[in-house]
């Protein structure tokens, strides 16, 4: 499910990108922008539509961002081992310290 939503996340991102590169700069900041759609509607037409495109992306982004952030908040996940309480480790068997040699006794 997060897969899919994630999916069309990134579509509506790549979309909303497209939209907002294709508006015409109001201040001209950079120098570009303007063109026109060669006919398909009159200026302010397709200023209206691509006002109303942008604003349905932007609200479509933020719904998908909130959704996959409950999608991961409600995720589950392989249990950490510092979530563990810390349990004694097992005291490891003595061994015998070696003897001291004695010296070899006649016989």
């Amino acid at each position: 499910m997060a897969t899919v939503v994630l999916v069309i996340h990134l579509f509506i991102a790549m979309a909303l990108v497209g939209v907002i590169l294709i508006q015409r700069s109001e201040g001209g900041g950079l120098g570009i922008g303007g063109g026109t759609f060669g006919g398909l509607t009159s200026g302010r037409g397709a200023a209206n539509l691509l006002t109303r495109t942008t604003a349905i992306l932007a609200a479509s982004f933020i719904g998908t961002s909130l959704l996959l952030a409950i999608l991961a908040g409600n995720a589950t996940r392989a249990p950490i081992v510092l979530d563990q309480p810390a349990t004694a480790p097992a005291p490891a068997p003595q061994e015998e310290a070696p003897g001291v040699p004695s010296a070899p006794v006649a016989q």
